[in-house]
């Protein structure tokens, strides 16, 4: 009885490991298992190669009956299969984007992709693939500060003698709990520690001093857009437990609009002093979100009118300044109750376009996030640029741009983005180039009709 239990346990572990690596298979390189990448592939195919014999030449044959084990060979077989087929179609993919072509070219400018070593994305920068190159600890664990700097200049250098605009290198920079080039760069504290030590007289002159220090240290390195600051509201609530990255009740400046607004305005300001534009994150807010976008769909179910005051700090900071707004994978059922806010053509066009009249620059969030990833990150990629987001973030996993920018391209080939919605975006990046001068007409953000007793008008 015992003997028939363990071989009947032992079966369905073999078969439930079987599955699990055709699922690790069917996904090849997904963020998730992005630590494995170097031995991602060939691990699986050596426990395709081992468990196919194993099943194969099974001794005694008694304990391992024929039929058991053509089974097991045959799903040793399928999983080699789907391996290399998954491999091959994620290199046909990087093949085609180093090809180029007017499509991958038009799509790519509007991406910013991180990266291991800078040799990885010399032939992207120099041929007009990417738009921009996100920066964090990996690339500085191997290097220096001087090494890293060296060599992003040397790729500022390939782009003016392809005749192509300057690289947009971003950074995630906030201080406090986010600091991705701590301490390579000086680890500062969060900005909402300005709030309890600055009196309401110093308090914008020691945010901008700030913004300096900081922006000094960026552009040292070769910096020129910083992922922060973060205007969301301080939540009423503590964090939830389930939230292990997004944590912005640690990274929120206040939770009074206006004071959010006061400090992020002289950070910005401090930041351009030394060449540095910055980003307003997360719109639409996450005060009141408390999934974890990082893996899963959030929802934001209040109503315009209720979020007008986690509006204010995005509407007050952007307007006259050149500052870039972050998009985060937040559904607003309000206005889109399908796609999130980074991808969706009715918050972009409705909300931020018309109500605000914003015309600067709107980034997503990353694209390797669970709350979107797991829709197709070519699928996502191409609605983004198809609702009017400027900026394609492609961070922390950098594989994953070669399936974002061959998703976008296919889309442009088919019509799915218009062609006057990507010359639209490329005057406001035009603009938004470092070196280039902020109009800060192009980046104002008026005041929407408003109702008599003060509230938005509803007009989404």
């Amino acid at each position: 009885m015992l003997r028939s239990l363990f071989r009947c346990w032992r079966t369905a572990l073999a078969w439930a490991t079987l599955l699990a690596l055709l699922c690790v298979a069917w996904n090849l390189k997904h963020p998730l298992l992005y630590g494995l990448r170097a031995c991602e592939t060939a691990l699986l195919l050596a426990v395709a190669v081992l468990g196919g014999s194993a099943a194969l030449f099974c001794r005694p044959p008694g304990r391992c009956p024929a039929s058991r084990r053509r089974a097991l060979g045959c799903g040793m077989l399928v999983l080699a299969s789907l391996t290399v087929g998954r491999e091959l179609e994620f290199q046909s993919d990087r093949q085609r984007v180093l090809a180029g072509g007017h499509e991958m070219q038009a799509v790519g400018r509007h991406f910013i992709v991180g990266f291991r070593a800078l040799e990885e994305v010399e032939a992207l920068a120099a041929g007009g693939l990417i738009g921009g190159l996100y920066l964090t600890r990996r690339n500085l664990r191997t290097g220096n500060v001087a090494t890293l700097a060296a060599g992003i200049a040397r790729l500022q250098e390939l782009r003016r003698a392809a005749g192509l605009p300057p690289l947009i290198v971003a950074a995630d920079q906030e201080g406090g709990p986010v600091a991705h080039l701590s301490p390579w760069l000086e680890r500062l504290p969060a900005l909402s520690s300005l709030v309890g030590e600055a009196s309401p007289a110093t308090l914008a002159m020691r945010a901008r001093r700030y913004g300096e220090r900081q922006g000094r240290a960026l552009a040292a390195l070769g910096v020129n857009l910083n992922l922060a600051p973060v205007v969301d509201l301080r939540p009423a609530q503590p964090d939830s437990a389930a939230d292990f990255l997004t944590r912005i009740g640690d990274r929120a400046i206040d939770d009074d609009p206006a004071v959010v607004s006061e400090v992020a305005r002289a950070y910005v300001e401090g930041l351009a002093t030394a060449g540095v534009g910055a980003t307003l994150k997360h719109f639409p807010g996450l005060a009141r979100v408390r999934a974890d976008t990082h893996w899963r769909r959030a929802t934001l179910t209040a109503g315009i009118d209720e979020l007008r005051g986690d509006w204010q700090p995005f509407r007050s900071v952007s307007a006259g300044a050149c500052a870039a707004i972050m998009l985060g994978h937040v559904v607003l059922p309000a206005v889109d109750p399908e796609q999130a806010v980074s991808h969706s053509r009715s918050v972009v066009q409705t909300i931020l376009r018309q109500q605000w009249n914003y015309r600067g620059v709107l980034i997503t969030d990353d694209l390797n996030m669970g709350a979107v990833y797991r829709q197709g990150i070519g699928r996502v990629a191409a609605q983004s640029l198809a609702a009017g987001v400027d900026l394609l973030l492609v961070s922390y996993d950098p594989d994953q741009y070669f399936r974002a920018i061959t998703g976008a391209a296919r889309a442009l080939a088919r019509g799915e983005i218009e062609p006057a919605m990507l010359q639209a975006s490329r005057q406001r990046l035009q603009q938004f180039a470092p070196g280039s001068p902020c109009r800060p007409a192009l980046f104002t953000a008026q005041s929407a009709p408003e109702r008599p007793g003060g509230s938005v008008a509803p007009d989404v």
